[in-house]
Parts: C-alpha cells; structure tokens; sequence
C-alpha cells in the first residue's frame, strides 16, 4: 500500500485564508473601487513624498543630485533652535493656533446647539447651508473680499467715517489686526463645515434622555447643559485631539496672502517661512528640517492629548 501524502495542516488553513481574502476582495470590489481615489491621494500626496525627509540630514546640492548630497546629521535641525528667526516664526505660529483653538473651536458647537433647538426644519436646511457655504470658496476669494471690504476707502472704512467721524483704519496693514482678522476669517469660512459633524452627533442622542429631562422639569438651557453636551462629549474630544495636533498648522494660503510687508514680523508662521526659505531661497533641506520638526511636533502633540483623554476616562483616537 502507496503511504498517501497529507498537506501539512497549517499549509492548508493559510491557502483557506488566502481564499477567503480574494473572495472578500472580490465581493466588495465596488467599495474597493469607491476608496481607490482617496487611497491614491494619500500615497501620492503624503507617502510618496516622505523619501524627501532624507534632505534634512544632508547639504541637498541639485549638481550633484539627491543621493550624492554631503550627509550632515543634525546640524539643520541646530540651526532651528539657534536662529532667531526661527524662534520668532514657532512662536507666531504657535500664538495663531492656541488663538484659533481658543476663539475658533468652540464657534461650531455653539452653532450646531443652537440649531438643534431650531423646530422649523425648512428654516433650519436654510440656515444650514448659509452657514456651510462659505467653505466651498478658496482662501482667495476670500481674501479678495476681505481687502475689497477692509481697504483704505472700502466699505468698513466708508461706514466708519461717515458714523463716527474716524479712520481710516489700516485694517491690512496694521499688524494688530493680522491675528483678529486671520481668526474672523477662519470662523466665517470653515465654522459652518465643522458644524456638520457635530449636528450628526446630536441627532444622535437619544430622544427619551430629553424627554426624561423635560419630565423633571429641566429648561431649555438645562437640557443642553446636561443632556447635549454630555452626549457628544467624546466627538469634541476627538476633534479637539485631531486640532492640537495641527497645532504647527496655520493654514499657508490664508496666511501667505495676508501677508505683506507690514504685517511679516507678526504674520510670517511656519508654513509660509517654509515656503520662503525653501522656494524662494531655494534652502530646501533647512526648509525640510524644519517641516520635519513640524510634523514630529504635531505627531507628540496627538500622542499627548490621546493619553490625556484616556487617562480622564474618555473617548480617544485610539
């Protein structure tokens, strides 16, 4: 009698395995298809250029090309806490993003409660979308209405002068209004986007919970306090996780062009310094070092709030 060879057990589970990941792949072929513009997206526009990190620890020389540039270690990035400049930059854009934390952040959850409490549903559909417009107009639109409104002889000043007999104001030029300016923007642009989100978390809630709280005889004001707030805590805390974590981020368009030659001391942030020192000046691996310490600055920043948040007992990214 022939000895019959038998496939060796765990052979056998992986081939089933694999069988049953091509079938499942088949079977959602169409979502698949559905996330392959998004995917290519993040592969190309930040994966892929993630080789480019290597010019910070090198002298980039484009005669003698990327690989063959001299390999300087760490000095670049002892050149970010040695120059002034530098610091002036971290610091602008620091002061930008806790302001915008601070005014910018709490804008769409005010706004969502207060259309939760809206019972008219076409009235509220309207407001919606008055409100969440403006984020489908680019940072240069927007700016060219704000300078067609704020200039010298626009409309802000006009109606100023002619009410209270003062200005012009130097809204453009006067770096005390960049920053003020630079979050009214932001509020006016992406607090109706943002909305959104959390108008999805309130629907969310449970309609017993109010009317348990109605049946004690808790007010308007009350119900939002206790009942509202609590249950889409944890959809706040993870956005405000994910905005700390763009604490290094304060928009490059927007601020690019607000800036001038008035306003650069206080409005010149990370991004735009990037893009002077390594376009302009063509300083591409300090430029890099410097996006580098950005981008591990923003990854502790997410890391931090995360444990924060799970240490506290409450919902975290991960």
């Amino acid at each position: 009698m022939k000895n019959e060879i038998v496939p060796d057990v765990p052979i056998q589970r992986n081939i089933s395995k694999m069988k049953q990941f091509r079938l499942r792949l088949w079977k959602d072929r169409h979502l698949l298809l559905l996330l392959l513009p998004g995917l290519l997206y993040f592969i190309v526009y930040k994966y892929a250029p993630m080789f480019g990190i290597v010019l910070a620890f090198k002298d980039f020389n484009p005669f003698v090309g990327f690989l063959e540039s001299d390999w300087v270690g760490l000095k670049h990035f002892k050149t970010i806490f040695a120059d002034d400049e530098v610091l002036r930059v971290i610091w602008n854009t620091l002061a930008l993003s806790f302001l915008q934390i601070l005014f910018v952040f709490p804008v769409p959850i005010v706004i969502a409660l207060m259309l939760n409490e809206v019972r008219n549903q076409a009235y509220k559909r309207v407001i919606q979308s008055i409100v969440y417009l403006p984020h489908f107009l680019s940072w240069v639109v927007v700016i060219s209405i704000v300078f067609i409104f704020l200039k010298s002889n626009g409309l802000v000043n006009s109606l100023i002068q002619e009410l209270f007999g003062i200005g012009p104001f130097s809204f453009l030029s006067d770096p005390g209004f960049f920053r003020p300016l630079v979050i009214l923007e932001v509020i006016w642009k992406e607090s109706g986007w943002s909305t959104i989100i959390l108008l999805a978390a309130v629907a969310g809630v449970s309609p017993e919970l109010y009317e348990a709280a109605i049946m004690d005889g808790a007010s308007r004001w009350r119900r939002i306090w206790h009942v509202t707030l609590p249950a889409i805590r944890n959809v706040i805390i993870i956005l405000l996780i994910l905005r700390i974590g763009n604490v290094m981020d304060s928009g490059f368009e927007q601020i690019f062009l607000m800036l001038n030659s008035f306003n650069m001391e206080i409005g010149n942030v990370l991004d735009t310094f990037v893009y002077f020192k390594g376009i302009q000046q063509a300083d591409f691996s300090f430029s890099t070092a410097v996006g580098l310490f950005k981008g591990v600055v923003g990854l502790i920043l997410v890391v931090l709030a995360n444990t924060i948040a799970k240490r506290f007992g409450e919902d975290s990214l991960y």
